[in-house]
């Protein structure tokens, strides 16, 4: 891997962001890349998010801030970041990294070894890798939700929701311009029209923590399940 940018999207991050972007730039330091850049898209943020970005972006010029026209969604935010994006490689992160930079590593590896241009983590392949899980609740609403996706979509993964996931410079432009949603099933809409588009694509066992401070409600999560049936149902018309 020659390049990497790395998106986060943000919508009130002014607490975690710190330290997450510690860690990111930290990683970037020790890799022999010949270009890197780190991506915040801020989401509408009431707080300090873009302030903090901007400061720490004259310190790093590698850290770029892109903003939103006002809080549009999780999906949104992703589409901005990556679409912008200009490495080789493109990695989407969530901003509490619950899955450490490192592991953008055994996605690369893995992407190679596959002929892939897409990479996902997945803490469904190996929980032994899942070092603090979520609530009880929200781990059966998962597997819930995972198990009427790949009814409805046909796509094959395990764990689709993990932010946490690699693209080609190629493979993003030709999916995230063809994404509609905005919100958080959007993860399960691109890996849709990648595989309609014939992008090979390899899940991989990440490691995970759970960092509590979700913004996924209830309202969220059942408005998830409407989304699956606007997938199929977009996708086969459109592509």
């Amino acid at each position: 891997m020659q390049s990497l940018s790395v998106v986060i999207p943000a919508y009130n991050e002014e607490r975690r962001l710190p330290g997450t972007l510690d860690r990111v730039l930290a990683w970037l330091d020790t890799q022999p890349l010949e270009f890197r850049e780190v991506i915040v898209v801020n989401d509408g943020s009431a707080d300090g998010t873009a302030a903090l970005v901007e400061s720490r972006a004259q310190e790093r010029p590698c850290l770029r801030l892109l903003n939103n026209p006002g809080n549009r969604g999780k999906g949104y935010s992703v589409r901005h970041g990556m679409l912008e994006a200009r490495g080789e490689w493109l990695l989407f992160s969530d901003a509490d990294l619950s899955t450490p930079i490192a592991d953008v590593t055994r996605l690369y590896e893995a992407a190679v070894a596959a002929k892939a241009e897409i990479a996902i983590g997945s803490r469904a392949v190996d929980r032994s890798l899942v070092a603090k899980h979520q609530s009880a609740f929200r781990e059966v609403s998962g597997r819930f939700f995972n198990l009427v996706m790949r009814s409805v979509t046909g796509l094959p993964f395990r764990d689709t929701q993990c932010g946490f996931k690699l693209y080609s410079t190629r493979a993003a432009r030709e999916v995230f311009s063809r994404q509609q949603l905005n919100g958080f099933s959007f993860d399960v809409e691109d890996l849709y029209i990648a595989r309609r588009l014939g992008f090979a694509t390899v899940e991989v066992p990440v490691r995970w923590a759970n960092v509590e401070g979700t913004k996924v409600s209830a309202l969220t999560g059942l408005q998830s399940f409407v989304d699956l049936a606007r997938i199929k149902r977009h996708r086969e018309s459109h592509l």
